[in-house]
């Protein structure tokens, strides 16, 4: 099945490209979760309008992507969540709770989709995430998780 990418997948492609995928991954997955349309004639006039905003919304150049990964690594990240006695979180960090906890420390503001946790944050102390800023840069940002 043909499709048009919203948002960008790992693995993929990046928005505003047309890939061909199993018809299942595309139903179930892709399409309800607002990542992908269905390809059309009409659509291609879809495609030209996400490119732009693409191109609006992303880091262009590799400087730009290391000036960003300079202020993401000089932040401290102090992230709050409710805990039990033991140190166990109530539910685990999520990358929008990320997101959210740099833009609060004072850092630029980050698209969820390109913060990797690798494995669930479900536990207090410190941790290390990673922020896809460009396709050859990478931000490792730390951040401390705290009871609340």
């Amino acid at each position: 099945m043909k499709i048009i990418l919203t948002h960008e997948v790992s693995g993929l492609g990046a928005a505003g490209d047309v890939v061909d995928v199993k018809d299942g991954y595309a139903r179930n997955y892709l399409v309800p979760r607002k990542l992908a349309i269905r390809w059309t004639k009409g659509g291609e006039k879809d495609v030209e309008q996400i490119r732009r905003a693409r191109k609006i919304h992303e880091i262009q150049t590799i400087e730009q992507a290391n000036q960003v990964k300079a202020q993401l690594e000089g932040v401290k990240v102090r992230l709050a969540v409710r805990s039990g006695d033991a140190g166990r979180l109530f539910g685990s960090v999520t990358p929008a709770d990320v997101a959210s906890a740099i833009k609060a420390a004072g850092g630029p503001d980050v698209d969820k989709r390109r913060i990797e946790l690798g494995a669930p944050i479900k536990t207090l102390g410190a941790h290390e995430t990673s922020v896809r800023l460009h396709p050859e840069v990478d931000a490792k940002v730390s951040i401390e998780v705290v009871a609340a």
